[in-house]
Parts: C-alpha cells; sequence; structure tokens
C-alpha cells in the first residue's frame, strides 16, 4: 500500500506540487515567526540581566517584601566569605557587591529625586556590558569619586561628563549627608524609567555617603542563564532561610514575564491561523484531487478492495504529503532564518525603552518541531472528511466518472 500510495502521488505531479506548495509555506511561515519572537525573548531577557539585574540576587530574608519601606533594616555586613566561596563555582562570572539607596540630587540650581546605587566598578562590568554608555566613560575603581547619571536623569538636569553633582541622602541612623561628585558618564540601559531617574557611584563612596559597611544585595553574573535555575537550586540549599534570600532575575522582572507571556498567546493564535489556513487550503486541494480521481477509487472497489482499505489509502498518499511538505517547510523556514539574521531586522524601541535594536530570526528546535506538527495535522485533518465522501460514493456511481 505505500508503494502504491507514493506511485500515486507521483503520478498526479503539478496537484501534489501545490499541496506541498501551501503546506511547506505554512510551516516556513510558523518558523519564521516563532523565531523572530524568541529572538525578542532572548534579547529582552538579556537586556534586563545585563544591565540592571544580574542573574539572581541575595538579599537579608524579608527584603523583598517589606525592605523597600525601610531598605537600612535588611543590611548585610561580613558578606567576603560569601563572596569568595561564590566565586569558586563553575557555572558563576562574577558576584558583586550592591548598596542601594535614595535622595536628592542638586546641579547647582535645583533638587531632583534619585534611586542610587553604589556598585563595584570593574566587576559590574561582567554583568553591565549591555548598560550603554551614551557620553562619557564608564566607572572606574580609580576615581571614587565619580558618577554614572541614566540619560533621561542627565537630560532633566542638564548635565553632561565634567559637571559636579550633589547627593544628598539620609543615613541608616536618620542623619543628613552630602558628598560632591562629578559626572564622568551618561548611559542608558533598556528601561526608560530606570534611566530616568538612576545614578550609579562606586560601591566604596556609597557606603561613605551613607556612613555604613553594609550592603544589600549580592548580584551573580553567570557564565549562561541556562545555569540561572541550578544556581538557585544550590543556593537556596546552602544558605538559611531565615538569613538570606534568593530571588532570580525572572522574579525580579515582572515587566519581562507579562511581555513573554503576551506574545506567547498571540504566537499561539497565530498557529492556530496558519493551521486553518493550511488546512482549509489542503482540504481545497484534496477535494478537487479526490473528484477526479472517484472513478480510479470505484474501479479498486469493484474489484474487491473494501471501502476501508481505500480509506487507508487516501489517508497514507496525504500523510506522506504532509511529511514531506513539513519537512521542506521547516527546511525552507531555517534558511529563510539565516538569510534574514545575515543581515538583522531594524526594531523601534519596545514599550518602556527609548532604546531600538536590531533583530534576527532564531533556529529554535521546540518551534521547528511545533511548525512541522501543525503542518502534518492540518494535512492529516483535511483528508479524512474527503476521503469518507469518497467510500461512501456507491460503485455504480463511481465507475461514471470512467465513462
Amino acid at each position: 500500500m505505500l508503494t502504491f500510495a507514493l506511485r500515486n502521488l507521483f503520478r498526479q505531479t503539478v496537484r501534489s506540487i501545490l499541496t506541498l506548495t501551501v503546506i511547506a509555506l505554512g510551516v516556513a511561515g510558523i518558523s519564521l515567526v516563532g523565531g523572530f519572537i524568541e529572538d525578542i525573548f532572548v534579547q529582552l531577557r538579556e537586556s534586563t540581566i545585563h544591565s540592571q539585574l544580574g542573574h539572581l540576587q541575595i538579599y537579608r530574608s524579608g527584603f523583598s517584601t517589606i525592605g523597600r519601606r525601610d531598605p537600612y533594616k535588611f543590611l548585610m555586613e561580613d558578606v567576603d566569605g560569601l563572596v569568595d566561596r561564590f566565586r569558586t563555582w563553575p557555572e558563576v562570572a562574577e558576584v558583586m557587591k550592591r548598596l542601594s539607596f535614595s535622595g536628592l540630587v542638586n546641579n547647582g540650581h535645583s533638587d531632583y529625586p534619585i534611586l542610587g546605587e553604589g556598585v563595584e566598578p570593574t566587576k559590574e562590568k561582567q554583568v553591565g556590558s549591555m548598560l550603554s554608555i551614551v557620553e562619557g566613560e564608564p566607572l572606574s575603581d580609580s576615581d571614587p569619586m565619580a558618577i554614572l547619571v541614566g540619560k533621561g536623569l542627565a537630560h532633566a538636569l542638564k548635565v553632561k561628563p565634567g559637571d559636579p553633582l550633589t547627593l544628598l541622602v539620609n543615613t541608616p541612623e536618620g542623619a543628613l549627608n552630602s558628598l560632591e561628585f562629578t559626572v564622568v558618564g551618561v548611559f542608558q540601559s533598556f528601561s526608560k524609567d530606570f534611566d530616568d531617574r538612576a545614578v550609579r557611584i562606586s560601591l566604596g563612596s556609597a557606603q561613605d555617603l551613607l556612613a555604613t559597611p553594609g550592603i544589600h544585595a549580592l548580584v551573580f553574573a553567570l557564565n549562561d542563564t541556562a545555569d540561572t535555575d541550578r544556581v538557585v537550586k544550590r543556593l537556596m540549599a546552602e544558605l538559611s532561610p531565615e538569613q538570606y534570600e534568593v530571588k532570580p532575575w525572572f522574579v525580579l522582572a515582572d515587566f519581562y514575564q507579562k511581555t513573554v507571556d503576551m506574545y506567547q498567546r498571540q504566537f499561539t493564535v497565530l498557529e492556530i491561523i496558519i493551521l486553518i489556513m493550511v488546512f482549509l487550503s489542503v482540504a481545497n486541494s484534496v477535494n478537487m484531487a479526490l473528484h477526479e480521481r472517484i472513478g480510479e477509487f470505484g474501479t479498486l472497489m469493484a474489484l474487491g478492495n473494501r471501502p476501508f482499505d481505500v480509506f487507508k489509502l487516501i489517508v497514507l498518499e496525504y500523510s506522506i504529503l504532509g511529511l514531506i511538505g513539513a519537512a521542506v517547510g521547516v527546511f525552507v523556514g531555517v534558511l529563510l532564518a539565516g538569510g534574514i539574521s545575515a543581515f538583522g531586522i531594524p526594531m523601534p524601541p519596545p514599550p518602556n525603552s527609548d532604546m531600538g535594536y536590531t533583530a534576527i530570526v532564531r533556529v529554535v528546535p521546540n518551534v521547528l518541531g511545533v511548525a512541522f506538527v501543525v503542518g502534518f495535522l492540518a494535512t492529516a485533518l483535511a483528508v479524512v472528511v474527503p476521503a469518507r465522501r469518497v467510500i461512501h460514493t456507491p460503485i455504480v456511481e463511481a465507475l461514471r466518472s470512467n465513462i
């Protein structure tokens, strides 16, 4: 029966090629759209990780729930032993200390509310690879009184590299303290809201400004984002939950999760639409092909073949066609993805950002698998009803088509 089915497909060359083209285009379309959406996820994920959050962060227990109201009650001290231990893990590229603070910045004319971070400049280069310096230069360990300013904040304050800025904050004891810094650079991240209020200074200067030796977070940069879950589980097993809490980047990045959920639902709807389009196109082609061959099927049944055998033959023919078409579609999709990615797709800034990027179409095995299955299922389902109609046609009426 398999040999017979293959001969029938090659006998109807034009019709088979048209059906194959419909299936292949649908599968290639799903592959390209899925790869494009996956690239959006990857670029948004890596930008979020490498411009702000790192792969995961460790806080004092309770900081993520109530620490925002009184952050200085959740300072961590004497964490050098933890840093040295975790840096030896093979998955870990770097472990950095951060001290967060809020206050006012003064440019000599007006005050502006800010959110600040004290960071370790050299180590931060491991996680801040996507923090774009649009003016000036990044922080360095050699200049403790340097300050980096977000692009939106720099615009609001009308400052540029070389200008002085004064930070005014409340210390953990409630005293008022201020230090004068020199702007060395203006940065831009993937989040416009962050850039509108953020400043960064060296960790030592932040501790002097707040009159504390403590920090708020240990930030991990991993060698591979895929290791995040494994490292989180290992940290949670080694650290006491009464003392520390571990938060991976995808928990901290609420915007990322909502964006992924939105695009995944859109992609599911698109898959359904393409499935329906392929189904209807193949069904139309199948109906015409089977109508032209009704005399052939009548002859088979007149020669003693059971209707179910004829039904199996028809379904087998188009199942083979579906497999070939889906395979061709995957191959075409991979080729087109490579060609499009070689040139790139200029993209406008996403929501909550003012920085565009160049997208590519990624070759994702899961997406290719889904596209293949959609193409095959659409073809297999499209042939069922026409095939049932053929086998229920009276033999005498079917044979008249041969006249």
